[in-house]
């Protein structure tokens, strides 16, 4: 096997185009500052079954002629500034000859075009795509359903329009998918729910709407469920509970309503848990106490109300915690003097009040964690009024003690004047 692997050298220049290497199988330059047009003499390898140009200064379009590398199993052009002669990106078809193709990666190249159906010609062997921060627009083609085989679709941070594909379920071995920071609207289609093997599920950051599918509790394969920053509405569904292996849930910036489900203390493996800045209602469940793996959590901008549960205690490895801008009420509870790993607390603007607890983490908070709470009280440079210390002096029973015979002399009168009444 022939490999030329020139890593992370600092090279730079423009590479020959005359090279002749066909017994050439493996290709890395990744990491270098190489320039100028895609190599030609690459297109000549033949045997050619890895090419890695990553992270170099390569520009001008990526030639159709990369089809003729039909043994090709990796393509890894990322981040260079590759752009595309057509709209219909005119290579994507020629690697329809890559028939072992598993691996393509164009990430954050300015190809400046619409997503074109042809994306649906790549060879059926392909188990990773990697089109993000491409500046690719327009709709996802249904066509994309062809690629049976993808394990991984990465299309974010891109200008895609549209709704998400509803048949997208023919894609059933996904793990990954990735459509975040987008322009995608309507529904998020229930035929998500069908991914049997998704492991995670990325839609934040576009203008989707409606509500969240109840059946995403049925993928027991989650472990990152991200739908933040879009237009959701109605509850979170308490079937999310069932997704007993989670360990990220970003529902946050959206407007969901009604109460926290009582679920939630179900997700006893999540690490981080964000659903600020939607319009929830009620009391925080104390079973968020029973989360011991919980890291961040951060409930902020709700209207949600009660008191700061006790239970928030036992939640032994928070890190973050902000319940900022609701409408809580009550005391501070002094066992959140026991989160010993506690860096980032915010209880800002609600209705809290007493005494601000001092042990423990609370050394470490500045005033801006408690600020616009009316009724606290406690140390001068949380900014604060101090509490008021009311000073319960014990009443002292004086004692008399009297002789015996001047006792018998009182009971003596007192009989007296009973019997003479």
């Amino acid at each position: 096997m022939t490999i030329l692997s020139v890593m992370e050298n600092e090279l730079t220049g423009s590479l020959p185009s005359t090279t002749e290497l066909p017994n050439l199988e493996m290709l890395y330059l990744a990491d270098n500052n190489f320039s100028g047009p895609f190599p030609s003499f690459i297109t000549n390898a033949s045997k050619l079954s890895v090419l890695n140009l990553g992270l170099n200064s390569f520009s001008g379009i990526i030639p159709s002629a990369i089809g003729n590398l039909r043994y090709l199993e990796w393509l890894v052009l990322y981040y260079n500034y590759f752009t595309s002669s057509t709209q219909d990106l005119s290579f994507l078809s020629s690697l329809t000859n890559c028939t072992n193709m598993k691996h393509l990666e164009l990430t954050g190249n300015p190809l400046n075009s619409i997503l074109p159906s042809s994306i649906g010609n790549l060879p059926r062997s392909l188990e990773s795509l990697y089109m993000n921060e491409c500046n690719i627009s327009g709709n996802i083609p249904k066509e994309i359903n062809n690629l049976n085989n993808l394990i991984d679709l990465h299309l974010e941070d891109n200008e895609l329009i549209g709704s998400v594909p509803i048949m997208i379920n023919a894609l059933h071995k996904l793990q990954g998918l990735y459509l975040q920071n987008n322009k995608l609207e309507g529904s998020i289609p229930d035929n998500l729910c069908h991914l049997n093997s998704l492991v995670e599920l990325q839609l934040d950051g576009n203008k989707l709407s409606g509500s969240i599918p109840p059946c995403l509790g049925n993928l027991s394969t989650l472990r990152r469920l991200s739908l933040g920053f879009n237009m959701l509405t109605s509850v979170i569904p308490s079937t999310l509970g069932k997704l007993k292996d989670i360990l990220y849930l970003n529902l946050s910036s959206n407007s969901l309503n009604a109460s926290l489900p009582s679920d939630i203390g179900n997700l006893k493996v999540a690490i981080n848990i964000d659903l600020s800045r939607n319009l929830l209602l009620g009391d925080i469940p104390p079973t968020v106490g029973s989360l011991r793996n919980l890291q961040y959590l951060s409930l902020g901008y709700n209207k949600l109300q009660g008191s700061v549960p006790e239970s928030f205690g036992y939640s032994i490895s928070l890190e973050f915690l902000d319940l900022s801008s609701n409408n809580l009420s009550g005391v501070i509870p002094k066992s959140l003097e026991a989160l010993l790993y506690l860096k980032y607390l915010n209880l800002s603007f609600n209705q809290l009040r007493g005494e601000i607890p001092t042990r423990g983490c609370f050394a470490n908070f500045s005033a801006e964690s408690f600020m616009g709470n009316f009724a606290l009280c406690g140390s001068p440079q949380l900014k604060v009024p101090p509490c008021k210390r009311t000073t319960h002096q014990k009443t002292k029973v004086l004692l008399i003690v009297l002789p015996l015979s001047t006792v018998l002399t009182l009971v003596v009168l007192v009989l007296l004047f009973v019997l003479l009444k």
